[in-house]
């Protein structure tokens, strides 16, 4: 066999450069409610995208919608009939807006049903609402929530548990504690094996550094001479008998 194949091999064709798209395509259009219709299923995708067609590529397991050649979106597929699948954070620029409609939110439920709305998530949006308000802490925790477009979901949450134990109630507090949070574990991640890293801030007491505080301490170095009283005390010895000031000639 080998033999044979020796001889067809330089007949045959090259395998393609491109992958074979598997997938089947859909150009459903988007509701006012943010979701496109893909056979008999309903996926939400960014608000933005409200009245726009999209570009769907339905796979076995999952699906995928692209705005102008852009993917906006990823779903697992459902396998059931009439159901929906809605992510939060396709709608938080909405519901910041309306901060009311936020409680009762089908995709806030969907979220917490999987794991990314957590109870570290309820406590501290619990207390934000006692210390500011339904309107102004419903806003606050929206604001944690964007920040899940550029930091993991696990630093967000130790930044939001950090922030509830010191009694920080703000998106920009929490902001640094995650960020705070992604440093100490790039720094365990690149530390030698026999170099002892701090306790976690987890077992210590629970201190906020708010973000005015962190820019004042995070300024460059004032490479500037110190002032100097030398030019002042020079012309006060060359000064003249009876008090009168010295002339620039006589000082010299």
């Amino acid at each position: 066999m080998g033999e044979y194949f020796a001889v067809e091999a330089p007949l045959l064709k090259p395998l393609p450069t491109e992958l074979f798209e598997t997938g089947r395509l859909f150009t459903p259009r988007v509701d006012r409610y943010s979701q496109i219709a893909v056979q008999t299923n309903r996926y939400s995708v960014p608000v933005r995208l409200i009245g726009r067609t999209v570009r769907v590529m339905l796979h076995a397991n999952h699906l995928i919608v692209y705005d102008r050649g852009q993917e906006v979106a990823r779903h697992e597929r459902l396998s059931t009939k009439a159901g929906s699948r809605l992510e939060l954070d396709h709608y938080l620029e909405a519901l910041i807006r309306k901060p009311g409609a936020f409680p009762g939110a089908t995709a806030l439920e969907q979220a917490k049903s999987a794991g990314k709305f957590t109870p570290v998530h309820d406590d501290w949006w619990a207390a934000a609402r006692a210390a500011h308000g339904d309107k102004d802490g419903t806003k606050a925790l929206i604001e944690v929530l964007l920040l899940g477009r550029h930091m993991s979901h696990e630093h967000i949450v130790a930044g939001l548990a950090t922030a509830l134990r010191a009694g920080a109630l703000t998106a920009d507090a929490v902001a640094l504690e995650a960020r705070k949070a992604a440093e100490a574990d790039e720094l365990a991640a690149s530390a030698p094996a026999h170099v002892a890293l701090p306790e976690p801030s987890g077992r210590q007491r629970a201190t906020v550094t708010f973000l005015s505080d962190w820019r004042m301490a995070h300024l460059p170095t004032d490479t500037r001479p110190l002032p100097s009283v030398a030019p002042y005390d020079q012309l006060l010895r060359h000064r003249r008998p009876g008090g009168a000031p010295a002339t620039e000639g006589e000082a010299k």
